[in-house]
């Protein structure tokens, strides 16, 4: 279960991925099946493989940022869209 404090910092990290990466899309939060301490955050991938590379640093880099300020572990994880 996602605390209100969660929420607004997923909220955040998001706005942050999409202010620099817009086509960027929230897909669904979920707990990790591994560890439910740690939540997953599932984003559509950029179309650009390279694009995809440095969203992932860049997510990556926010979320520890989230980590060490607030002790809340989160996975951003990029997705591809199905195909139609």
């Amino acid at each position: 279960m996602i605390n209100f404090k969660q929420e607004e910092l997923i909220q955040g990290l998001v706005r942050k991925i999409k202010k620099r990466y817009p086509e960027v899309e929230l897909v669904t939060v979920v707990e990790s099946p591994e560890d439910p301490e740690t939540l997953w955050i599932r984003v559509s991938a950029p179309e650009d493989e390279d694009r995809e590379i440095e969203m992932r640093e860049f997510a990556s880099d926010k979320a520890t940022d989230i980590l060490m300020d607030y002790g809340y572990h989160m996975l951003v994880m990029p997705t591809r869209k199905a195909a139609a």
